[in-house]
């Protein structure tokens, strides 16, 4: 059964441990370069990284390709999912052993590792878009503040990420009063909505098919002060262009947070230019990126991630940048 399954696919043997990076536009990620300090770090330089570039939304078998050679390859270890993290759970659900519960929840893989022969989807942004908001907001920042969040994009999986965080937030006087999630198309919208469904939640959610951003920018000025405007798209980053326009006025005192830490970075820059007019607080990706490929790395390696080790892989990721 297995040799048959093996022969449909283009399997590549693989002659030293590999970790993959299923993307869109691998090769310009700084991951590139820091995969094998981090390595070193862990006294595994022997483990290297390969990028896989497939097209948005690509086909079928393209998703089934790359996880095969994950299946089925002795020295292939496991793999961080960006952009396609939704498609490959449609695609390749077949070809896996087990699902934890975030991905069984939200139809997605963001993290693939093997254990005793098994293959293994997890979702791992609700924990790494969790703590690196925390980290971003502080303790208390809604209970202390009348503060709405805005996400711009729902196809990537983090927005989603992002939700199912505030929602299950440990204090539960610290979360927003509303949520509002814009997306250009339906689909990931009625996603979304679906599983907010499942969980449950007293937050007030809105959910809006746009792809306008002067509609944008009106949706973003009705915001109260100190309000998060968060970027989840791939404008700026795999895509040109920002979600809203030059015009557009983020709320005073707020926080602007951009997902993306490479590229255009336009929702970004427009952000740093109101950082004094209107007192906005800019973040970009990077802390998230750490978070997200740590995640990934511990998991796929079967290690354990402690605070000392993770705050020496921030300072060597910082370094470096």
């Amino acid at each position: 059964m297995v040799n048959k399954e093996y022969e449909k696919y283009n399997i590549i043997e693989r002659k030293e441990p590999t970790f993959y990076f299923i993307g869109v536009t691998t090769g310009k990620s700084s991951i590139n370069k820091l995969f094998s300090l981090w390595m070193k770090e862990l006294a595994h330089p022997e483990v290297k990284l390969v990028g896989i570039d497939l097209k948005i939304h690509d086909e079928k078998d393209a998703y089934r390709q790359a996880t095969a050679q994950i299946k089925f390859d002795e020295n292939s270890l496991g793999a961080l999912v960006t952009t396609h993290k939704m498609d490959l759970f449609e695609a390749a659900e077949d070809m896996f052993n087990w699902f934890d519960s975030y991905s069984k929840l939200l139809h997605e893989v963001s993290c693939i590792s093997k254990r005793n022969g098994k293959l293994i989807g997890h979702a791992k942004d609700p924990i790494s878009a969790g703590l690196t908001m925390d980290s971003i907001l502080g303790p208390n920042y809604f209970q202390n503040n009348y503060a709405h969040v805005l996400i711009f994009g729902a196809g990537g999986g983090s927005s989603i990420a992002t939700v199912l965080h505030l929602i299950n937030k440990k204090n539960i006087g610290d979360k927003p009063k509303k949520i509002i999630v814009v997306n250009r198309s339906s689909p990931r919208l009625e996603h979304l909505k679906k599983v907010v469904n499942k969980v449950g939640t007293d937050i007030d959610m809105e959910y809006i098919q746009n792809e306008d951003p002067k509609k944008n920018d009106i949706i973003m000025l009705r915001l109260p002060e100190k309000s998060l405007v968060i970027n989840a798209t791939g404008l700026g980053k795999d895509r040109p262009g920002s979600p809203v326009t030059d015009g557009g006025l983020f709320p005073r005192n707020g926080i602007a947070w951009d997902f993306n830490y490479r590229g255009e970075l336009n929702f970004l820059h427009q952000a740093k230019r109101q950082s004094k007019s209107r007192e906005v607080r800019v973040e970009d990706g990077w802390v998230y990126f750490i978070h997200g490929w740590t995640q990934v790395i511990f998991e796929a390696l079967h290690l354990e991630i402690t605070e000392e080790l993770f705050n020496r892989f921030v300072n060597i990721a910082n370094n470096f940048r």
